[in-house]
């Protein structure tokens, strides 16, 4: 009998605007629905500016079928430091929290600790500053708030910013294998493997990839990424 898995997806949003300049979260939310994921992290799902509303409304998300995972965000926003967590009716919420991360921008992390089809997952989201220095900070601030947890096979996926190889990333995520590298930005030609997966030991990724089937190379300048994992 096959193991089960479970199809996770990061997509950073860029607010809903796509190249064209246009800002159409309908867009957006039929790029993450032809992702098939049942868990999908967003990064730049609110707009920039206080009170920070969200670009991709709640009541839309909801409407497509989805929830949207609670982290204490303020009132009108999708998430936390623009960081959200869509997931479907079959998948279970256990526990839930943000991570302020350290940085010269605000950045911060979500967690959520989920019931599933593989069993237990924590999944913790990110937006990763674009200096290297701030990078490697805010990733030992994740790894320090999982270390205060009890273990369970954990995913950490977002946009990492991280242009080269992994191995820059790697001393700083003990526990965490790094995913080869799937290029996902810009969009139209994508070159550089911003958006990432980590896993821990007991997890293996069963194939990952970036997904570029029409509108997403137009619905933001990322591509999304999605990894299909299973329990060792």
């Amino acid at each position: 009998m096959k193991a089960q898995s479970i199809r996770i997806a990061s997509y950073n949003l860029q607010k809903c605007v796509g190249l064209d300049l246009r800002r159409r979260p309908d867009r957006s939310l039929q790029v993450i629905a032809d992702l098939v994921a049942p868990v999908v992290v967003l990064q730049e799902a609110d707009k920039r500016l206080p009170p920070r509303p969200a670009a991709l409304p709640h009541e839309m998300a909801e409407a497509q079928g989805w929830q949207v995972v609670d982290f204490g965000e303020p009132a009108g926003s999708l998430g936390f430091h623009g960081n959200a967590m869509l997931i479907r009716p079959d998948i279970g919420v256990l526990t839930t929290a943000h991570i302020d991360l350290p940085g010269l921008e605000p950045r911060g992390a979500i967690r959520a600790d989920l019931a599933t089809a593989i069993g237990p997952l924590r999944v913790i989201g990110t937006h990763l500053g674009l200096i290297r220095r701030y990078r490697l900070l805010q990733l030992r601030a994740i790894m320090r708030h999982l270390s205060q947890l009890s273990p369970m096979p954990t995913v950490l996926a977002g946009d990492f910013n991280e242009w080269g190889p992994a191995r820059a990333l790697d001393n700083v995520t003990p526990g965490l294998l790094i995913l080869p590298e799937r290029p996902s930005f810009p969009s139209p030609r994508p070159v550089a493997p911003l958006d990432r997966f980590a896993i821990s030991g007991n997890l293996v990724a069963r194939n990952h990839g970036t997904h570029s089937a029409r509108p997403a190379r137009v619905a933001s300048d990322h591509l999304p990424v999605w990894a299909d994992l299973t329990r060792r």
